[in-house]
């Protein structure tokens, strides 16, 4: 099945940061991750992860990952990285202000985003209403500014070529990186 990986409930793993032991507990059945958590690996958020009772020897639960899309998207994965982008544009915009003009408040702020991800868009928004509401008002009003900026200066059709290109550009490098082109002494043999 594309897009899914299945792994074995007992034994090594590597998640990419090391290794993790997988163990199943005797007579539950249930999983658990031994190792240093501040190592441990995270999934993307796209990653929905599931355990899957396992067929073998050893039964035991096993981790399933879907990460493939279907065509049939309905893009509003897309939106919601948009609107997180832009409020992380927007905080950028409004903490520059600050510094140029309300040092204390400056300072304020760059403590709460150091402890909030503005990247987050919708939470961030929330905690900061809670804690400063005019600052929040200042980057709404911000990110919907330079929504509207970009959205005048967005060229639909040269961002389609752009990505048509560097996929064709890619594609291209990996042609070149697997063909064996030959060499200048098998064309430099003499017959006979």
């Amino acid at each position: 099945m594309a897009g899914v990986q299945v792994m074995p409930a007992v034994g090594a793993v590597d998640v990419g940061l090391g290794r993790r032991w997988v163990a199943a507990a005797s007579g539950s059945g249930a999983g658990i991750f031994v190792g240093d958590s501040r190592r441990r690996s995270r999934r993307p958020a796209a990653c929905s992860v599931r355990l899957r009772q396992c067929r073998g020897r050893r039964g035991g639960l096993a981790i399933v990952c879907n990460l493939g899309g279907t065509y049939e998207d309905d893009f509003s994965d897309v939106d919601k990285q948009l609107m997180n982008y832009f409020t992380y544009k927007a905080v950028r915009t409004v903490m520059t202000q600050l510094y140029e003009m309300n040092p204390p408040s400056y300072r304020w702020f760059y403590n709460f985003v150091a402890v909030n991800k503005p990247t987050e868009g919708k939470f961030f928004l929330r905690a900061l209403v809670k804690e400063r509401q005019e600052l929040a008002e200042r980057v709404m009003i911000t990110r919907l500014h330079l929504y509207g900026k970009w959205i005048k200066k967005c060229d639909h059709a040269k961002m389609y070529e752009k990505i048509s290109d560097e996929n064709l550009e890619l594609m291209r490098e990996r042609l070149m990186e697997t063909v064996i082109w030959p060499t200048d002494d098998t064309s430099s043999e003499k017959i006979g």
